[in-house]
C-alpha cells in the first residue's frame, strides 16, 4: 500500500484558516478530494494521512467527516488544545473514532518558541505517550531544542517530524539543523517526513540537487525505516506539481532504494507509525 503521509484538504467557507489570506496566491481556493485523488490515482498512491490545517476541534471535525467519505484518506491528524486542562477528556473522545490517528498543534505558527514544553502540554504529551498515541512535531530549526527536551520527558512518546523540520534550503544553511536533527533521531520511536522542502527551496528555480544534501542526512540520521514520503499538497503548489515532488525524491532516494525499501518510504512506514491497515 502506498501512503502519502502528509497531505491537507481546506474549504475557505469554513472561516478557521486564519493564516489563509489573499495573498496566499494559488493557495487561496478550496481544496478537497476531487482535487487531489484523480492525482493520486496517477502516482499509485492508495491512501493519504489528511492533516490539520486550522487550529480548531471544528477543523477537526471536519475532517473526519471527509475521512468518512473518502476511502483514498487513510487518517486525520487532527487538532486538539493541549494546553486545554480538560485535554484528557478530549482526547479520550476523539481517540474513539477509527480515523482519528494523530494530533498535530501548529507550533511553527506560535509566537513562543517553547510552548511546547510547559507543563500542562508536556503532562498531556506523556498521557500521549501513555496510549502510544501519534504526534506531529510541525517545527523549524529553532524548535529542536525544545523538541528534544519533550522527548526526554515524555519518554517514549510516538513522534514524527514534519517536512525534516524546515531547514532553510533556499539559503543553504545546514547547520544547526544537521548536528539536531541527528540527536533528536538517536530517539528509535521518532519518525520523519520526507515532505515540505520544495517550498523551502527557491520556488521557481528549484532542482533535485538542492533536496538531495537534507533528504541524504535525514535518511543517514533516520534511517530508511524511519523516513516517509509526504507531498504537503497543496501547499507544495506554490513551488511544485505533485507529479515533481514525488519525482524529486524518487530521483534523490534512487541510490539507496531497493524495491522493498521503496516500498517502506513510500508507504510502509507511514502505516506502521500510524497504525494502518489495509
Amino acid at each position: 500500500m502506498r501512503i502519502d503521509s502528509h497531505q491537507h484538504y481546506w474549504k475557505l467557507s469554513r472561516g478557521d484558516y486564519g493564516w489563509l489570506t489573499p495573498d496566499m496566491g494559488l493557495l487561496y481556493r478550496d481544496y478537497l478530494p476531487a482535487d487531489l485523488e484523480p492525482i493520486l490515482e496517477q502516482h499509485n498512491i492508495d491512501k493519504t494521512i489528511l492533516v490539520q490545517a486550522a487550529p480548531t476541534v471544528a477543523e477537526t471535525d471536519y475532517m473526519l467527516s471527509l475521512a468518512a467519505e473518502h476511502d483514498s484518506i487513510a487518517g486525520v491528524v487532527g487538532w486538539l488544545d493541549m494546553a486545554n486542562p480538560n485535554f484528557a477528556r478530549l482526547f479520550d473522545k476523539y481517540r474513539q473514532e477509527p480515523a482519528f490517528v494523530g494530533i498535530r498543534p501548529m507550533l511553527h505558527d506560535l509566537s513562543d518558541d517553547a510552548w511546547v514544553t510547559q507543563p500542562l502540554v508536556l503532562e498531556n504529551l506523556k498521557l500521549l505517550a501513555a496510549h502510544d498515541f501519534p504526534f506531529d512535531f510541525l517545527v523549524r530549526p529553532q524548535h529542536l531544542p525544545y523538541v528534544l527536551q519533550v522527548l526526554e520527558q515524555a519518554q517514549n512518546l510516538r513522534a514524527v517530524i514534519d517536512h525534516i523540520a524546515k531547514p532553510l534550503i533556499k539559503d543553504r544553511q545546514f547547520e544547526p539543523w544537521a548536528s539536531q536533527l541527528a540527536t533528536v533521531a538517536q530517539h528509535e520511536q521518532v519518525y520523519c517526513k520526507l515532505s515540505g522542502m520544495v517550498t523551502e527551496a527557491d520556488h521557481a528555480n528549484w532542482t533535485p540537487a538542492d533536496l538531495k544534501p537534507y533528504v541524504e542526512h535525514t535518511v543517514s540520521c533516520f534511517g530508511l525505516e524511519r523516513v516517509m514520503f509526504g507531498s504537503d499538497w497543496p501547499v507544495s503548489l506554490l513551488a511544485a506539481q505533485y507529479a515533481d515532488v514525488i519525482g524529486a525524491l524518487e530521483q534523490v532516494l534512487a541510490p539507496q532504494l531497493d524495491e522493498s525499501s521503496m516500498a517502506q518510504v513510500f508507504g510502509g512506514n507511514a502505516g506502521r507509525f500510524y497504525g494502518i491497515e489495509r
